[in-house]
């Protein structure tokens, strides 16, 4: 089975556009969106879910009131205000817990717990496109690095059990633990970008942190044609890395207005299916 992953140096570049191009261009195919922090793949892919899970990672400090004794050390302690003191009563604000465990350690009395914490939920659903492995992350936790390589493993699993030959995954934006964990396992990286200054940077730093993990790439340049001499910086870039250049998306009206009914632009557009049918078969010439 092949590993195909998208992404970009930031948010807002098409990433999800171009994967759910893919998918309606793709055969025999499962899907997987890595985005656990902010997913939206779902949005224009519909998806039934027909398992749920609990994802529990990291863990938060609770205080046991009966055997508190009310000394105030936790709260002098907590270097991130997260415990709260109501009369005599001290609680610990779950929303502020960073889960350092200074508390526990010193708490005099032992009278604080560590428990491990519901973080969010991840899922199996069916969509009109195929299987799709997602999850969605609460706001504010942590351990998305961990919850991405579940994501993969599971996704691995099901390709295997249904006989999929690729898994064709929707990344998250920037360079950090998600889209590192992400990069795990993967046969190549598409990265989306864009013709503007910031585009070549941010392309710039996720190709070097695919350099780094020895991940083969390929580029994909939305809206190309709102600043020609930025794509041909990009172009000349990608030259220098010898990276194959996978395709040019013009800019279109037909994204946004294929986004409003939950389509891929490839479902919505012939002209935008003939692009993305061209670059879909270049991107499967490099597995």
């Amino acid at each position: 089975m092949h590993e195909i992953l998208i992404i970009s140096g930031k948010g807002g570049a098409g990433k999800t556009t171009v994967t759910g191009a893919f998918a309606h261009l793709s055969e025999n195919a499962i899907f997987c969106d890595l985005d656990v922090d902010a997913p939206d793949f779902h949005l224009i892919s519909q998806p039934e879910q027909y398992e749920s899970h609990e994802f529990w990672s990291g863990y938060e400090a609770q205080i046991r009131q009966d055997d508190c004794v009310h000394c105030g050390v936790c709260l002098e302690l907590c270097r991130f205000d997260a415990i709260k003191l109501e009369g005599e009563t001290y609680t610990v604000d779950p929303m502020k817990c960073e889960g350092c465990k200074v508390c526990v350690a010193l708490c005099p009395s032992d009278a604080i717990d560590f428990n491990l914490k519901k973080c969010g939920e991840w899922y199996r659903s069916k969509t009109r496109f195929g299987h799709l492995v997602h999850a969605q992350l609460y706001p504010g936790e942590e351990n998305s690095g961990r919850l991405v390589a579940l994501l993969k493993d599971e996704a691995r699993k099901t390709a295997k059990e249904l006989g999929y030959e690729i898994l064709l995954a929707d990344g998250a934006p920037g360079i950090g633990c998600p889209v590192i964990s992400s990069l795990s396992g993967t046969d190549l990286a598409v990265f989306v970008t864009e013709p503007t200054p910031s585009g070549l940077h941010d392309l710039e730093r996720v190709a070097a942190l695919c350099d780094h993990f020895r991940v083969k790439g390929c580029v994909v340049i939305n809206k190309y044609d709102l600043n020609i001499g930025m794509t041909e910086k990009i172009e000349s870039f990608c030259k220098q890395k010898g990276y194959l250049v996978a395709g040019r998306i013009p800019h279109s009206d037909a994204v946004t207005a294929a986004m409003v009914e939950r389509k891929t632009v490839t479902e919505f557009d012939s002209a935008m299916y003939s692009d993305f049918a061209g670059i879909w078969n270049n991107v499967l010439s490099q597995l």
